[in-house]
């Protein structure tokens, strides 16, 4: 199970500050930059596949994950200095992190702590998924700072550093996903609007620290869906699906925003209404902006997000329990565990800022009526319930 500690590294990476040193038309911060980077990740695997490349799914969403804890433990560096170090002592550096994550890798079942060190240790793992990554988290560092080269054009070094993202991006230009998203404005397009997510704070109506956004949310909730996911010993496609939906749990509010709860609610048929919007927009708005190919997939991760789903004999099906299809080939997602994983995190955000000394009326409610109504969920028999006494 998730230990207590885990938890706490994840959502610290809502409080790392990015491009400290320039000027910000505002704060960057490090949960947003990794949730670009692996939808980016996404993009660019999927250009690859349909190249006829084969990529472990599994190994690039769990890289994925894995470089995340790993900067995370490593939040101090600046990023050239983290580069020069790893370049000269990354076994040493790597050995560290796993030393200081060892309890809480400890505490997941199935080989994640095993993958986790093979990962950092052998150079011929997943070195295609590690490229991939890469890639990502290059062209993730080249959209933020898009936004704040204007702001920073008088400085000293800021054309180095311009030269030098530029150069990393070129080093990948041999993966067709990276070519087709620089060169396609639609392509990009779907990236842009991703990142647009970051602009978005939840709990708009209550001041919190830290200050998650849309975008850093849909990443801490994927890591949770797939580390459950894992402790249920979910088939390949389930891990897949469920880390993917949860990702992608929130695209339709790039176009909407955030409806809250007591309005969806207030009124009879209005959240009918609100989903028939958002998926008109989804069709004209966002599915225009990845290959046809795609649309199917990415309909599949957000209509009925909440929902547990197969695909059987070509089409959808809604199941009362995704874990009674724990088999490929249907192909099933766990809706059900992404709702728990995304009221779970709600919690915690609500917490945490309390713990800051927040003392507001709006977030002790919530924090109370998430607790009364998510805490006995029983999914699987995962113990959700030892997860929100970790802050109750």
């Amino acid at each position: 199970m998730i230990t207590k500690e885990l938890i706490l590294r994840i959502f610290s990476a809502a409080n790392i500050l990015r491009w400290n040193d320039h000027i910000r038309p505002f704060d960057f911060f490090e949960l947003d930059k990794q949730a670009h980077k692996m939808i980016i990740a996404y993009i660019v695997a999927k250009f690859e596949e349909e190249e006829g490349k084969k990529i472990d799914w599994i190994k690039l969403i769990e890289g994925g994950i894995f470089e995340f804890f790993q900067r995370i433990m490593l939040t101090d560096l600046k990023p050239e200095v983290f580069h020069e170090l790893m370049s000269k002592k990354e076994k040493e550096l790597n050995k560290w992190v796993m030393e200081n994550l060892e309890n809480d890798l400890n505490a997941l079942r199935h080989g994640i702590k095993e993958r986790f060190s093979e990962y950092f240790s052998d150079p011929d793992y997943a070195q295609q998924e590690k490229r991939i990554l890469s890639s990502a988290h290059s062209l993730s560092t080249k959209w933020e700072f898009g936004i704040i080269y204007p702001w920073n054009a008088m400085l000293y070094g800021i054309e180095k550093t311009k030269q030098e993202i530029d150069e990393a991006i070129a080093a990948f230009d041999d993966l067709s996903g990276i070519r087709k998203v620089m060169i396609n404005k639609k392509y990009y397009g779907f990236l842009d609007l991703c990142g647009q997510l970051r602009f978005q704070q939840r709990w708009a109506q209550a001041y919190r620290i830290p200050k998650t956004t849309v975008l850093g949310h849909m990443l801490t909730v994927a890591i949770f869906s797939y580390l459950f996911s894992n402790e249920m010993n979910a088939c390949r496609s389930r891990m897949y699906n469920n880390f993917y939906s949860a990702l992608f749990h929130d695209l339709p509010e790039i176009l909407t925003k955030d409806i809250i709860r007591p309005i969806k609610s207030s009124i009879s048929g209005l959240e009918d209404i609100i989903k028939v919007y958002e998926e008109k927009q989804v069709r004209e708005r966002i599915l225009p902006l990845i290959p046809d190919s795609w649309h199917r997939e990415m309909v599949y991760f957000i209509r009925d997000e909440f929902a547990d789903k197969i695909i059987e004999n070509g089409e959808v099906k809604e199941v009362k329990n995704a874990s009674k299809y724990n088999y490929d080939q249907y192909n099933a997602v766990d809706g059900t565990l992404t709702a728990s994983c995304d009221k779970l995190c709600a919690y915690i955000e609500a917490s945490m800022a309390l713990e800051y000394g927040i003392k507001s009326d709006t977030l002790m409610k919530s924090k109370q009526d998430l607790y009364d109504k998510y805490a006995v969920t029983d999914k699987n028999k995962l113990d959700f319930k030892q997860l929100f006494d970790y802050f109750k």
